[in-house]
């Protein structure tokens, strides 16, 4: 053993050169006329440079190292290069290889190529291949005929880049650049592609600039060559370490035989929308130091119609919108311990009428709130609440409602908490200033500033009563409330429509939704309100079976004595399969007027989500109203083991006969790539010129989804390629 450590001792050498040092080791070092022959095994180790070969020779004038068969070069555990042949100069930091074979550690991305040639950082390389499969028998190659890399910045630019699954060539592009790792850097994202019969190829090319580490923008043109051409842009910030925002813009312009052939009532869609979160503007803004929290939240949005948020979705019509309301909304608070303070803004835009003059918009609710307080050891609680709404529009009555209301509540347990009993008095007032005029009055009826007050009683008695089992535990909730009107008053608006709106058989009047639209007073009665809740958990704390009864009885309609009798159920039948229930049974109409199911399962691969919802309003059906809703819904994903996975979805308007959205494909996923095929269904509004027949279009997409990993990230929500089948207009 001394023998071979005298010997290895000996077949080492470290080489000084100013304020560095090459250390070479190897079975056998000789030099000879300032030339270091090195050979069997031999291992260079400069700074963060560490090397392998067979055969090794170092001049020591130009400082150049030839190193032969078998080469390997690690830099600072980052990347690895292979080769025969390597000559490299490590002072000046070039590099020769051929042929080259380059691996990053970090993304397992691999260059394979003839030959390749660096200076400092960047490295040149010539014909060759690379890809993030196995590289034996890859799934899938890009072949180039040159290529630039980065080894600082991890990227890599090819020409001429051919890309193959297998040995197949599906795309060529004249150039092609990316990053082997996830830092923020300017550059081309991912291309969208997609053919319609009737939009034609669309193209969108997303283009990122990220110079600064506190905001980047991403800017998305798109083509559809039948239809017309836009562009779309986003520009995210954080400007403070409390803030960030968010700003997106877009253009769209149709061509004028796709705007005249489908009686599009715009033919350029435009739109914006800004979004901004601070959790402490007021100290931050204005240099206070106030105890408590505040805070600021917008998301304001525009747009001339429902299409400009449909042209943005990246083709995708799984994520093309059905809402025909837009909301935009500010909220302004401060809070404390004691009180709250808060004003919001909310404007709503309808993408189904022409014109949103008649809208109402709420500009703005102003809220002043005091929490909860007590007296006497916290047998008497109080709070207050005063809020007030400017409800306005363009046309027709605008109204300022105010709110206020303000509990007091009397609580004590009995029989060592066993029973809990309270008694609360509240009292409530509105008021309404009417403003505006409307352009189509009711015969006989007037608008009148009003206001109403009104104060009510409520005496509770509740228990709530926990066992335990062996294997689980029971809990069992009991409340039994009475509420008793007291005195009320009312003047202008409220006396003349509080009987009239209060009767909800009247909604069959034409009349009824103007003269109510302000009214929003609930009826206080005398009545009784009963509430059932129980629990089930296991032994591990895990809820089993929550189930609540509710039934309300009152005592002075006598048509309708008895409220609906709601029934909740959520039943976890086993860890992988749940059922929830919550029905409404009308006793008037024997029937039940809600009722809503869904049912879950995951297991063996499989994941399955139905629902199903029917409503009923028992009110006159009529020509533009329809008192039932029936909705199914249904979820169904399988994946059949690490590699494959196939899902559907299918949701159906029962009621209007009509097929809301439905889908189905597959997805064929590996470590370096992900391939899958979705047909898609979806039915979507437009807005079209007066007296069109079109209000809704039914597309139909066909997505291919191609993900070269780790080139390209996984996401659900987008495609290589669409095909759009012909519009199924209604």
């Amino acid at each position: 053993m001394l023998k071979y450590f005298l010997f290895f001792l000996l077949a080492c050498m470290s080489i000084l050169t100013a304020d560095d040092k090459i250390e070479i080791y190897a079975s056998s070092v000789k030099s000879k006329n300032n030339i270091v022959y090195a050979d069997g095994g031999v291992t260079v180790v400069y700074k963060d440079y560490f090397l392998t070969a067979q055969r090794a020779v170092y001049n020591q004038k130009t400082k150049d190292l030839e190193l032969f068969t078998k080469v390997r070069l690690n830099h600072n555990k980052k990347y690895k290069i292979l080769g025969n042949y390597a000559k490299l100069n490590l002072a000046k930091k070039e590099r020769y290889f051929k042929p080259l074979y380059l691996l990053e550690n970090k993304s397992d991305v691999w260059i394979s190529a003839n030959e390749g040639e660096s200076k400092g950082v960047f490295l040149d390389i010539t014909s060759g291949s690379v890809s993030g499969c196995d590289p034996v028998d890859p799934l899938w190659t890009m072949e180039f005929s040159s290529s630039d890399y980065n080894t600082d910045s991890k990227w890599i630019n090819l020409y001429n880049a051919r890309l193959y699954i297998y040995d197949i060539p599906v795309f060529y592009t004249p150039y092609f650049g990316y990053s082997l790792d996830t830092t923020r850097r300017t550059g081309l994202l991912k291309p969208s592609f997609g053919i319609s019969s009737t939009e034609g190829f669309y193209y969108e090319q997303p283009f990122y600039i990220a110079t600064q580490n506190w905001w980047d923008l991403e800017i998305n043109p798109q083509i559809r060559t039948t239809r017309g051409k836009g562009l779309y842009t986003t520009f995210r910030f954080v400007d403070s370490a409390v803030s960030h925002g968010e700003f997106k813009a877009g253009y769209f312009k149709e061509n004028e035989d796709y705007y005249l052939r489908y009686n599009l009532q715009n033919q350029s869609h435009y739109g914006f929308n800004f979004k901004y979160d601070n959790t402490n503007p007021l100290n931050q803004w204005l240099g206070l130091d106030l105890p408590g929290q505040s805070g600021i939240y917008a998301d304001i949005n525009h747009m001339n119609d429902v299409d400009y948020i449909n042209l943005a979705q990246n083709n995708n019509a799984l994520q093309q919108a059905t809402a025909t309301q837009v909301l935009s909304r500010v909220n302004i608070f401060y809070n404390t311990n004691d009180n709250y303070i808060g004003t919001y803004f909310k404007y709503y835009e309808d993408l189904t009428l022409q014109t949103n003059d008649n809208t109402l918009q709420k500009l703005p609710t102003v809220q002043y709130h005091h929490y909860v307080d007590t007296f006497f050891k916290d047998h008497l609680l109080y709070s207050f609440d005063v809020q007030s709404n400017n409800i306005q529009r363009i046309i027709n009555k605008k109204v300022i409602q105010t709110d206020v209301n303000l509990p007091v509540t009397l609580q004590t347990p009995l029989f060592g908490e066993y029973i809990n009993l309270s008694y609360k008095a509240n009292l409530y007032l509105q008021h309404s200033q009417f403003s505006g005029h409307e352009q189509n009055p009711i015969p006989g009826f007037e608008y009148h500033d009003g206001f109403y007050a009104s104060n009510y009683h409520t005496v509770a008695v509740s228990t709530q009563l926990t066992k335990g089992y062996e294997n689980f535990s029971h809990v069992v909730g009991l409340e039994v409330r009475y509420n008793a009107k007291g005195w009320s008053k009312k003047d202008g608006f409220y006396k003349d429509n509080m009987d009239y709106c209060s009767d909800f058989t009247n909604k069959a009047d034409p009349n009824y939704a103007q003269r109510c639209e302000f009214y929003n007073i609930a009826t206080i009665e005398n009545d009784t309100q009963i509430n059932f809740q129980q629990y089930f958990y296991d032994s591990s704390a895990q809820e089993i079976v929550y189930h609540r009864l509710s039934q309300n009885i009152s005592y002075e309609n006598t048509k309708e004595r008895y409220g609906d009798l709601e029934n909740e159920l959520d039943y976890k039948i086993t860890s992988f399969l749940s059922y929830y229930n919550n029905m409404f049974y009308n006793y008037k109409e024997k029937k039940f007027s809600k009722i809503l199911n869904q049912v879950s399962f995951n297991r063996y691969g499989v994941k399955i989500a139905l629902s199903h919802l029917y409503k009923n309003t028992f009110l006159p059906k009529t020509d533009t109203y329809t008192p039932y809703t029936s909705y199914l819904t249904s979820n169904v994903k399988y994946t059949y083991n690490k590699h494959y996975s196939y899902n559907t979805s299918y949701n159906y308007d029962l009621e209007s006969k009509e097929r809301k959205s439905f889908s189905f494909g597959f997805l064929y996923t590996k470590r370096c790539w992900d391939f899958g095929v979705q047909y898609t269904e979806n039915n979507r509004p437009v807005l079209t010129t007066v007296g069109s027949t079109s209000s809704s279009v039914y597309d139909r997409f066909i997505y291919l989804t191609v993900v070269l990993k780790p080139l390209m990230k996984a996401n659900a929500g987008s495609s290589f390629l669409s095909y759009k089948l012909p519009d199924d207009t209604k």
